[in-house]
């Protein structure tokens, strides 16, 4: 039997963005466990700055840029400032969403387009300003959703968008495997961050998820993270357009 390597992402460069909290700052930190250097990207520079400060407690150094996504200049600024850092981009993890739930009848189209502009629109053009300088056993891993495998009421909008990052890495596939490049996702279910922290701090809410789960508990972003350093990893280098659902179940029940 093989050892397991335990620095599965040694000499690689990582982009990972919502690296200021939640799902994605954990993800930047296994991904710096595993090996990567690491360009930590979000909207918030000091949740950035203590995101770095925890990489760097286990050793070496982070690069940070704080950075709203949605706008026009910043798939391009991201890349460079992984390029100028590390001089080269091997990972790219969107991690970045946003998520308002809202009754059908009471969803506005501004709240539909933030939606989209963040969950969609953002990592597409992240991705295709990044594609040009991804070399062969390079990966594109996003963060979707259950919400992109089924409804779920005063979430329309939402699973809508998430349906659509499952398709997207899907056509990705076809497009960017014949390069070398490997398109995936994770879909997590009801994990504990700050995105929905307001829905789990009802005990009704909670309890109804709990019964949904037949893990019988509240996914944690330690949960999500190890997936995708597995999904970056050579380990992985036969899986294309997948989509991992890390849900305690949900789904299967």
């Amino acid at each position: 039997m093989s050892p397991v390597n335990p620095d599965p992402l040694s000499g690689k460069v990582a982009v990972v963005t919502g690296a200021s909290s939640g799902i994605g700052a954990e993800i930047a930190r296994e991904m710096h466990r595993a090996g990567a250097e690491v360009l930590l990207v979000g909207r918030h520079e000091e949740r950035l700055a203590a995101s770095a400060a925890r990489l760097e407690a286990d050793g070496g150094r982070a690069e940070t840029l704080s950075v709203d996504l949605t706008d026009k200049a910043a798939p391009d600024a991201v890349v460079q400032r992984a390029l100028d850092r590390f001089g080269r981009v091997d990972i790219l993890v969107n991690a970045a969403g946003v998520f308002t739930p809202a009754p059908f009848l009471e969803t506005t189209d501004q709240n539909l387009d933030d939606q989209w502009d963040a969950n969609v629109r953002a990592p597409f053009r992240l991705a295709r300003a990044a594609t040009g300088h991804l070399g062969e056993g390079s990966s594109i891993i996003f963060v979707s959703s259950i919400c992109g495998y089924a409804g779920f009421p005063n979430s329309t909008a939402y699973c809508a968008i998430k349906g659509a990052v499952e398709l997207l890495v899907k056509a990705l596939t076809a497009e960017l495997a014949p390069r070398g490049i490997r398109v995936n996702a994770v879909a997590p279910g009801n994990i504990r961050t700050s995105i929905n922290e307001h829905l789990l701090a009802d005990p009704d809410y909670e309890r109804q998820m709990l019964a949904a789960t037949p893990a019988g508990r509240i996914g944690e972003v330690g949960d999500i993270a190890p997936a995708v350093v597995f999904l970056a990893s050579p380990a992985a280098s036969y899986i294309h357009g997948s989509s991992l659902l890390i849900d305690g179940g949900w789904i299967a029940s």
